[in-house]
């Protein structure tokens, strides 16, 4: 019994540092150097807002573009586009496994005008449990496989 205060402080610190962990978000260039940005890195970058129209609802995210994510954790754009840089993707992860792929050129505004979104916010609101604290959000993608939800990490592989 003398050991109960000291397993709920234990188990109250392995929770805290669990919820840390998911607040954090992992980025990692193509060369293989990892930046690591806690939501409030994330949060004071510069916001945007983006409005989905699907057909079961419309909302309006707030978020940080990918773009500017990707640069702040390394990842180049611009010039460096073109050639064998053009076979490399992003690859999203979550916490509970799922993953999906966007090519870079779909990121770079040098070559489309569709803005991806990490977002924070749903509709003025922060993220529920079941897709925050970081979501992707693609505007008028059809589907939505690539809303890849409660982000934890972004890393740059090449295809070929």
């Amino acid at each position: 019994m003398k050991n109960r205060p000291f397993r709920y402080v234990l188990l109250a610190l392995l929770m805290s540092a669990a919820l840390a962990q998911c607040q954090q978000l992992t980025i990692q260039t193509e060369g293989g150097k990892q930046t690591v940005l806690a939501r409030s890195d994330i949060e004071s970058l510069p916001h945007v807002k983006v409005a989905t129209h699907g057909a079961e609802n419309s909302a309006t995210f707030e978020g940080v573009a990918l773009k500017t994510i990707l640069e702040k954790g390394g990842v180049e754009f611009g010039h460096s586009m073109r050639g064998k840089r053009l076979a490399s993707c992003l690859l999203v992860e979550a916490a509970d496994g799922y993953s999906a792929v966007i090519a870079l050129p779909e990121i770079d505004p040098d070559f489309t005008d569709k803005q991806i979104v990490l977002a924070f916010l749903q509709d003025g609101k922060p993220l529920d449990a079941k897709a925050g604290p970081h979501q992707i959000v693609i505007p008028d993608e059809k589907r939505m496989a690539r809303w890849v939800r409660q982000v934890t990490t972004l890393k740059i592989v090449d295809v070929q």
